[in-house]
């Protein structure tokens, strides 16, 4: 399983986790209730419930580079390309806009 934190604005708007079973991105609990909250995307409205997916959510998989870029990254940390998540948290943590992804060290 691996996880990372997702922010909006510098602030932690909820947890987005790969495991066997594919995508799940969750909102957090103190940013739904906080009254400046806006979601992190069009297509993941603010919602108590998880999002889940068997693959990338489209509005993440956008976030990651392309081009020369991309295979900058892929040469520097040795990702594969098919490896979503590991671009999206290695790539991610300073995108251009609100949004940036964060990886959390489990144990």
């Amino acid at each position: 399983m691996r996880k990372a934190e997702v922010k909006y604005l510098d602030k932690t708007a909820g947890w987005l986790v790969q495991d066997e079973e594919g995508y799940h991105f969750l909102y957090d609990q103190a940013y739904l209730e906080s009254q400046d909250s806006k979601p992190v995307s069009l297509t993941l409205p603010l919602k108590a419930d998880s999002y889940s997916s068997k693959t990338m959510f489209p509005f993440f998989d956008g976030l990651i580079p392309e081009g020369w870029l991309l295979e900058v990254a892929e040469r520097n940390w040795k990702i594969n390309p098919r490896d979503r998540m590991g671009l999206l948290m290695n790539c991610c943590t300073d995108c251009v806009g609100a949004v940036s992804v964060h990886p959390v060290i489990t144990e």
